[in-house]
């Protein structure tokens, strides 16, 4: 990528701010689309095999939606910073940023995969999950040990984003969709490995989209923001202004998430596993509806954030006002 087209792609997000948003938003929500159609694979392929996986399916479908949450969160959180310190014109700070981000993300990878494979039968136990115990736990640890491929790839996607490179921030999310929907027959039924087979799927190609990022800021370099040794300076603060976006933008998703374990205990109580089956098949099309509405969300939150760097107060409120408004439309 040339010089020239990354000052574009700067020079987009200190322009026009509803020309921005319209520009960031849509890859934005096909974005959050193709991070859910992973889970949404899975359960087609997994129905296949009866009642029981789709169920167990379901008992993991939460916690995949709180580690996905966590992952937007932190790439929310990166993307409003480093969009601030480009508005700042610091972009020696804006790629420190980015580095402080992915220092953050890795921590939140270790803490995260430690604590779901410590409690992940537990969890499943607390839900009502008992009966169908060990389909969940075939599903579910293969999906903790690679939780880095969701919540780095989030982290990673929110820089590209900060900088306006909105095709990169989605082409590898597509290549995960995509090669999922091939594993998933190949190693469900092809290769006999049932529903642990659905995991391994969705694992490996999210593995496959993560290179896509590696490659492009550590081999290939041709990104506005550089993670590299010459541009870090380690600084706590940014950790702490990463968190304060990061935290709330995960909220939401946590919320749900929880309601989401909360219902299927219920439903498990008293109607069996069966009806949770049915229940999470409907909760996926929920979380799919209110998909583009988080994506002018992140949007506006790009934009906002370059011009609260400027100190134009004028612009800031022009996105405000223009991402609620679309925001309003798309759920209308």
């Amino acid at each position: 990528m040339t010089e020239m087209e990354e000052n574009e792609r700067v020079e987009l997000l200190r322009g026009d701010p509803k020309k921005a948003i319209n520009k960031l938003a849509l890859p934005m929500i096909a974005s959050m689309l193709l991070m859910s159609a992973n889970n949404i694979i899975d359960s087609i392929w997994v129905a296949g095999l009866g009642a029981d996986p789709l169920a167990a399916l379901g008992f993991i479908t939460p916690l995949f939606l709180i580690l996905v949450g966590i992952g937007t969160g932190l790439g929310a959180g990166a993307n409003s910073l480093i969009a601030r310190m480009i508005g700042e014109k610091k972009d020696y700070e804006a790629s420190n940023a980015g580095i402080h981000s992915l220092i953050l993300g890795l921590i939140a990878t270790v803490i995260l995969t430690i604590l779901f494979i410590i409690f992940l039968k537990p969890l499943i136990i607390a839900m009502g999950g008992k009966d169908v115990l060990t389909h969940a736990v075939d599903y579910g640890n293969i999906i903790m040990i690679g939780i880095f491929t969701l919540t780095l790839p989030a982290i990673f996607g929110g820089i590209c984003r900060s900088e306006g490179d909105v095709r990169r921030s989605t082409i590898p999310l597509a290549i995960t969709a995509v090669l999922n929907m091939i594993f998933d027959p190949i190693f469900i039924y092809g290769l006999n490995m049932k529903i642990a087979g659905a995991a391994l799927a969705t694992v490996l190609a999210g593995v496959v989209g993560l290179a896509c990022f590696l490659y492009w800021f550590f081999v290939k370099k041709d990104t506005f923001i550089r993670i590299e040794r010459q541009f870090y300076k380690h600084d706590m603060k940014m950790y702490k202004e990463i968190l304060l976006v990061g935290i709330p933008a995960s909220i939401e998703q946590l919320i749900m998430s929880a309601t989401a374990i909360i219902l299927n205990a219920m439903l498990a109580a008293v109607a069996g596993t069966t009806a949770v089956a049915v229940y999470t098949a409907g909760w996926r099309l929920v979380q799919i509806g209110i998909m583009p509405a988080i994506g002018i969300g992140i949007a506006a939150l790009t934009v906002a954030g370059v011009a609260y760097g400027e100190r134009n107060k004028e612009k800031l409120d022009t996105t405000i006002n223009y991402g609620v408004k679309v925001g309003l439309i798309t759920t209308s």
